[in-house]
């Protein structure tokens, strides 16, 4: 059995996989809040207190940037080290990966059924590289070379790249959020933050005030959360341009990475957002960003485009690499 973890800002997934038959097979699964614990140790102490004995190998997908077997995890104020988590519980092995590495692994994990596509237009037959861009608590992104045989995954922090608007609302909001900010990342207007950004940038744009429903909402609940929410239901215009923009985004930045990598086999978006707002993913808004792209835009109608619909990705791809390195 191999012992995988997603770790991130909001929450740490841990979960135990045997591999048999060429296929994961989890064992045991939970879910801990990140910012609830000191170290990541001492949720898997927790988590493998009534765990079955014979774990050796461990593998974790992590949001940051890996060097040397260590990583400052991005929005939370942790360190992790392979070796010293690999001394503390006597593994055999301990791999660290970037979180949207290991969701790239875990794209060769997935069924037909787990993937949305979203550009009618895309040719699925085609062989090429394949991006991955996923938002959540924070933008990541990763690249997966063609070989001539395989993909192979590689980590990228492209999500911190500076922001590039692309039209005249775009060019207020880097105005807004860089008398901030200073330096305007695309996870700034592309995350679970970036929603929270573009809700006070559009509320403060329109001069209308927030409506007593929409405070109470978000006073019981996540902001970014109850935005989305509203926008989806067009219960309030400010919400509805907010969630558009965030689509908007989403697009844009999608086909950015895809030229970047040149993934003609296919971009994949992963994360906890996307597949909350599906309905708004499959509008025209996502596409036309995608598209819009000069005279690269024929290139773009033919790149697929798939929604990852199974939010355990990053733990079966951390756990695919534990079980082949091992």
């Amino acid at each position: 059995m191999f012992l995988a973890g997603d770790i991130g800002g909001t929450k740490t997934n841990l979960a135990l996989y045997a591999y048999q038959d060429d296929k994961l097979v989890v064992q045991k699964y939970a879910s801990y809040p990140s910012k609830g614990h000191a170290t990541l140790q001492e949720i898997i102490h927790t988590f493998m207190a009534d765990a079955p004995t014979g774990v050796r190998h461990a593998c974790f997908g992590v949001a940051g940037p890996v060097k040397d077997g260590v990583v400052q995890v991005t929005n939370l104020p942790w360190i992790v080290d392979a070796a010293a988590i690999q001394n503390e519980l006597k593994f055999q092995s301990v791999s660290l990966l970037n979180d949207l590495e290991a969701n790239a692994y875990g794209i060769k994990t997935l069924d037909a059924k787990e993937l949305l596509s979203l550009n009618p237009k895309g040719d699925a037959r085609q062989i090429g590289n394949r991006a991955l861009i996923s938002a959540g608590t924070g933008l990541g992104e990763a690249g997966l070379v063609w070989d001539g045989v395989t993909h192979r995954p590689f980590a990228s922090e492209g999500g911190h790249a500076s922001f590039a608007p692309n039209d005249a609302i775009g060019d207020e909001l880097l105005s807004f959020l860089r008398k901030e900010r200073g330096h305007v990342s695309w996870e700034r207007v592309l995350s679970g933050m970036g929603m929270v950004n573009l809700y006070r940038f559009f509320r403060q744009r329109s001069g209308q005030a927030e409506p007593p429903w929409l405070t109470e909402a978000i006073q019981a609940g996540d902001l970014a959360a109850e935005v989305t929410r509203a926008g989806l239901a067009e219960k309030d215009p400010v919400c509805i341009d907010a969630l558009d923009c965030f689509v908007r985004n989403y697009g844009s930045e999608a086909g950015n990475l895809a030229l970047k990598m040149l993934a003609l086999g296919g971009v994949y978006i992963g994360g906890g957002i996307a597949p909350k707002m599906l309905s708004k993913m499959q509008s025209s808004i996502f596409l036309d960003a995608f598209y819009h792209k000069g005279r690269l835009s024929p290139l773009l109608q033919t790149i697929p485009v798939y929604v990852i619909l199974n939010d355990k990705t990053a733990l079966q791809g951390a756990a695919w690499f534990a079980a082949h390195s091992a």
